[in-house]
């Protein structure tokens, strides 16, 4: 037989190179899985959202799950091997949606509840709840509206002043970690919405205050006096926005409970419902 009679002919050959793209598409699809699930279970999860989970878990979902997650057959939420829910992506679609022809209801959680939830589960098997002290948001409240001076710049639920951002719904805004970052560290979690601005008037005056809005050629701002003021830019001699935060840093200025607590309030902030 020649040579040429062994060829393929071409729908043959188109054949062939399509079961091989084929192939090749299946390979690398199930790849990308694999390293898509493992980059989101390597995720590092914060002891802040941690603790703030196991609060709720043991609010919402202890009554069927158990304590322990064990308590529905065949589901055990500690193992790390959760049929409906392989990454943190699935696990956050079965709290909104829940599962359909089961037990379990979908959930209106906040952003800030499901991260801690998620948090929870993935840990659940090594945290140890009973040596967690949960903070007291009532001690918390007290502080920030006392000794911690809190409330002599940030408004909740239209109390208070406007100097610093409202705090309001800050609970269903902002995770517990990023939380107690924000008291460790205030500028360098301070996002480029709440920073401040100074500007000096071709007169001399200076004028400092918190950015409320901002284009190509004006500035509205608040200062510390609540005054609301809208500055041409054109007009001024320097202008600059400021990155560090007032707000002071409490890292050596509160105890573990004292932070625990003040958490726990901030927390409780979701808006009015």
């Amino acid at each position: 037989m020649s040579s040429s009679s062994k060829r393929l002919n071409p729908p043959a050959l188109r054949r062939r190179y399509l079961a091989f793209l084929y192939a090749g598409a299946l390979l690398f699809g199930s790849f990308t899985a694999v390293r898509t699930r493992a980059q989101d279970r390597a995720v590092a999860y914060a002891p802040a959202d941690i603790r703030y989970g196991s609060q709720i878990y043991a609010a919402q979902c202890s009554a069927c799950h158990g304590v322990n997650g064990t308590q529905i057959g065949g589901v055990d939420l500690g193992s790390g091997q959760l049929r409906r829910a392989s990454s943190d992506q699935d696990l956050r679609a079965v709290l909104a949606n829940g599962i359909p022809g089961t037990a379990m209801p979908p959930f209106r959680f906040d952003a800030s509840e499901v991260t801690a939830i998620v948090a929870y589960v993935r840990n659940m098997r090594n945290f140890d709840a009973h040596a967690a002290t949960p903070g007291d948001a009532a001690r918390g409240k007290a502080w920030f509206e006392g000794a911690g001076g809190c409330a002599n710049c940030h408004r909740v639920n239209g109390r208070g002043p406007r100097v610093a951002p409202d705090l309001s719904e800050i609970g269903a805004l902002r995770s517990a970690d990023f939380l107690e970052r924000t008291l460790r560290d205030p500028s360098a979690m301070m996002l480029p919405l709440n920073r401040s601005v100074r500007a000096v008037t071709r007169d001399g005056k200076v004028i400092t205050g918190r950015r409320l809005n901002e284009d190509t050629y004006s500035v509205q701002l608040i200062d510390d006096q609540e005054h609301l003021l809208s500055l041409d830019k054109g007009n001024l001699r320097e202008y600059a926005v400021l990155t560090n935060s007032t707000m002071p840093s409490y890292k050596d200025k509160l105890s573990g409970p004292e932070m625990a607590d003040l958490i726990a309030y901030l927390l409780t902030l979701k808006g009015l419902r």
